[in-house]
């Protein structure tokens, strides 16, 4: 491997041979191979810019520092799923709840949003 990564074919290789075929990519014929993001743009190998309309960050942006900052105080605290009991949990679904209507009142917390990739419900 290089400095500069894989090249984009033997990354396919690899997710096809260790990732599940229930773990799809956007667009399978000519996938795009994201190699960093900042702010609202993702970047490919080859530099080209991508307006990030995808992915659960349009309200901040990639890598935005404060939330770079405040993720790593948590992950040096604690790093866990939520099948385990900790008052941040319920603390910040709340937080959340007290947003909402009363009729919605209850909070599921999942990686990304997007329930069809999801083993458990």
């Amino acid at each position: 491997m290089s400095l500069d990564g894989l090249q984009k074919k033997k990354t396919i290789d690899l997710r096809k041979k260790h990732i599940g075929p229930s773990c799809k990519i956007f667009f399978s014929h000519d996938p795009i191979k994201i190699v960093k993001a900042k702010g609202q743009y993702m970047y490919d190998e080859n530099g080209q810019r991508y307006l990030d309309c995808i992915n659960n960050v349009a309200h901040v942006g990639h890598c935005h520092p404060d939330v770079v900052k405040a993720g790593a105080e948590q992950m040096g605290l604690l790093n866990t799923n939520t099948r385990f009991l900790h008052d941040n949990l319920v603390l910040y679904a709340q937080r959340l709840q007290a947003t909402l209507p009363d009729k919605l009142s209850v909070c599921y917390f999942v990686n990304s949003g997007e329930l069809g990739n999801s083993r458990s419900l």
